[in-house]
């Protein structure tokens, strides 16, 4: 019991990768060969495309790859899980499935028919875990444990208007141009052909310095405006943080059944947690909606209680957290934790004193000695510089 809550205490760190996952959208594309000659396009006409395109159903497969940079967590991840008295929740929960995403490379089928019938099916060899929305019922269905999750109710709460894309194409390309500002430079790049498909290459890129995102590549459906590619590339090169995309594609509707679900007999239902009224496994405790309260304790301390200062803008955004306690040492660790951590982390000094940079292709995170926390998409020398101009 002892080594569990001497473990807990940084779980925050080893959980840097999962900030990197919050950063990343999971658009379907997959370049294939042979560039299609089309009409030429700029890239404020691109934009309005999209905003008018009105797909509304669409099939398919697509696949996905996801590289961060993290070492193997090895024994590590069932290590956290152990820490879990009552064995965690379902293995149907997509808050925990869905987590597989942002890591190697995976299959998956997707059908949509308008904004209330979606399904997704993530394929692992001869086993299959799919995740349906019809209406006010989500379902959840993991075949490899006969284990299913029932959510109900899963739109009642999203008014349709907060469905749509807001406004015209055109103030909506005005706004996204707006936004970009001098910090973003957007262009259209050439052709690409998608899952048999022509489209255009939107390219958005950094102007500052110091950020790891090296560009975002979307590829446009050039009939329907549908996105069909999305490649986020780091500044360290080598393969893209995320490549995905679809590998077939049908814009026809599909077929009603495709959004059904039945429990099969023998399998393990869990239903949502938050219907019953309880406090669902993976959910922030209370009190942690006004900022984050609790996150001193994790590093052993009572914590502030503020959210986090906002330091830049645009693509070079760091946050900086207050714990209020110094951080944890790394050699009081287990071994594995320790381990793992001393695999992805930098110990710097400046300024601000000394402290230890976790890294990602995405995202890294400078936790200092006396336990502040600078995180965002950008490289190790901003977050030192961050540290140093905040001292």
């Amino acid at each position: 019991m002892a080594e569990t809550r001497k473990a807990s205490r940084f779980i925050v760190p080893v959980a840097v990768a999962g900030v990197a996952a919050a950063t990343i959208g999971l658009v379907p594309a997959l370049a294939a060969s042979g560039d299609p000659d089309l009409p030429e396009i700029t890239a404020r006409q691109l934009i309005e495309k999209i905003a008018a395109s009105d797909t509304q159903t669409l099939s398919g497969t697509f696949k996905i790859s996801t590289d961060l940079g993290l070492p193997a967590l090895g024994g590590l991840a069932s290590g956290f899980g152990s820490m879990d008295g009552d064995g965690g929740p379902s293995s149907a929960d997509p808050s925990e499935k869905l987590t597989e995403l942002v890591s190697g490379s995976h299959t998956l089928r997707v059908a949509a028919d308008g904004p209330e019938r979606q399904r997704l099916t993530l394929l692992d060899g001869s086993d299959e875990y799919s995740l349906i929305h019809n209406g006010d019922d989500v379902w959840a269905y993991d075949s490899k444990s006969n284990e299913a999750f029932h959510e109900k109710g899963a739109s009642s709460g999203v008014p349709e208007k907060d469905r749509e894309l807001p406004g015209t194409p055109k103030q909506l390309a005005d706004e996204v141009l707006k936004a970009a500002g001098d910090t973003t430079s957007i262009t259209v790049d050439g052709t690409a052909k998608v899952a048999g498909r022509d489209a255009y290459q939107l390219v958005i890129k950094p102007k500052q310095s110091g950020s790891t995102v090296e560009s975002v590549k979307i590829a446009v459906d050039a009939a329907n405006g549908t996105p069909l590619k999305f490649t986020l590339s780091s500044v360290e090169g080598g393969k893209p943080v995320v490549d995905a995309g679809f590998t077939k594609v049908d814009f026809g509707k599909p077929a009603a059944s495709e959004f059904t679900f039945t429990a099969p007999k023998g399998a393990k239902v869990t239903e949502d947690a938050a219907e019953k009224g309880e406090e669902a496994p993976g959910d922030l405790p209370k009190g942690f909606e006004e900022g984050l309260p609790g996150l001193g304790e994790v590093f052993g301390g009572a914590g502030s209680g503020k959210g986090p200062d906002v330091i830049g803008e645009g693509w070079t955004t760091i946050a900086k957290i207050d714990t209020g306690a110094p951080a944890p040492k790394t050699d009081e660790a287990p071994k594995e934790i320790q381990g793992f951590l001393d695999s992805f982390g930098d110990k710097v000094t400046g300024k601000f004193g000394s402290g230890t940079v976790f890294k990602t292709k995405l995202v890294n995170a400078l936790l200092t000695d006396d336990g502040k926390v600078y995180v965002g998409a950008v490289t190790k020398d901003a977050l030192v510089d961050a540290a140093n101009a905040a001292k």
